[in-house]
């Protein structure tokens, strides 16, 4: 005779899924949240939508003149817009770790913390809610390219995943802008500590110039920069390569896409448990 056992239940204790189910919920609603303080707040749109369109113009048609990309249909203006698709997706996730160090310095945290709610939602409803101004941002982005010259020339299978792998390593870049803003949680720190990372990150690329004449030392590092990787993707995506300029013969410039979905997953995985574990730190104080 074998006897059975019942899993006791716990009074109070939810399931797996209806813990999942309020996460999505808190999510959302931090999501929410966050959309329409950028609705009530319009500079923060205008502005990240304004740069890259400064940014567009000055570089097609400051530098469009001096810089030469053999082969390539459009000039080095089509060889530009990939660039700062990517700029503009790495400079929009500061978004998050900026807002988070304000709503710590404005006690926003402690009142979620006081508030019956899953504390993961609110990192996951702030990184989500960036993507919005990064949507935004590709969509100006992309209209203004078009103005001065440039041309998808691919599939428009391509060119979607294009402008989907641009959000991911936004998303990606966002949790690790996250565990930034909550360390030293001050925005007007949080601003000097990420550009100075961000900075050296988007111009030590082939962002905005080949890296064929780079040093050596720092062409190895163009080569290997995860954001070198997913210019060339979506480069490669939106057919703006040229035959007579072809990317450097290591590994990361060969197989760009699978290079930044890499750096994608290697990002997640480091940062999201970081980013938690310090947001536990910060409430528990």
């Amino acid at each position: 005779m074998t006897a059975t056992t019942t899993p006791v239940q716990v009074p109070g204790d939810p399931g797996l899924v209806e813990r999942l189910r309020i996460v999505v919920i808190d999510s959302v609603t931090v999501t929410k949240r966050n959309v329409i303080k950028i609705k009530r707040v319009p500079d923060v749109l205008v502005f990240a939508t304004l740069s890259p369109i400064m940014f567009v113009l000055l570089f097609a048609y400051v530098f469009g003149t001096a810089i030469q990309v053999p082969g390539m249909e459009g000039g080095y203006r089509e060889f530009l817009i990939a660039g700062i698709f990517v700029q503009t997706v790495v400079f929009g996730a500061t978004f998050t770790g900026a807002g988070l160090a304000e709503d710590m310095q404005k006690g926003i945290i402690d009142r979620f913390r006081s508030l019956p709610m899953a504390p993961v939602a609110v990192l996951v409803g702030r990184t989500v809610s960036d993507v919005v101004i990064n949507v935004v941002s590709l969509v100006v982005m992309s209209l203004t390219g078009l103005v001065v010259g440039w041309r998808i020339r691919g599939s428009v299978l391509d060119a979607v995943l294009a402008y989907v792998l641009l959000l991911l390593f936004a998303y990606a870049l966002s949790w690790m802008m996250a565990t930034v803003g909550l360390l030293v949680r001050a925005p007007e720190v949080f601003n000097n500590a990420s550009f100075m990372v961000i900075f050296p990150l988007t111009f030590l690329a082939n962002t905005f110039v080949p890296i064929d004449d780079l040093p050596t030392v720092l062409k190895v590092f163009a080569e290997w920069n995860p954001v070198s990787a997913l210019a060339q993707a979506s480069r490669e995506l939106f057919g703006n390569t040229s035959p007579l300029a072809p990317p450097s013969d290591a590994w990361s410039m060969q197989h760009p896409v699978a290079t930044t979905l890499i750096w994608v997953v290697v990002i997640l995985l480091i940062f999201i448990p970081l980013s938690l574990r310090q947001y536990q730190r910060t409430v528990s104080r």
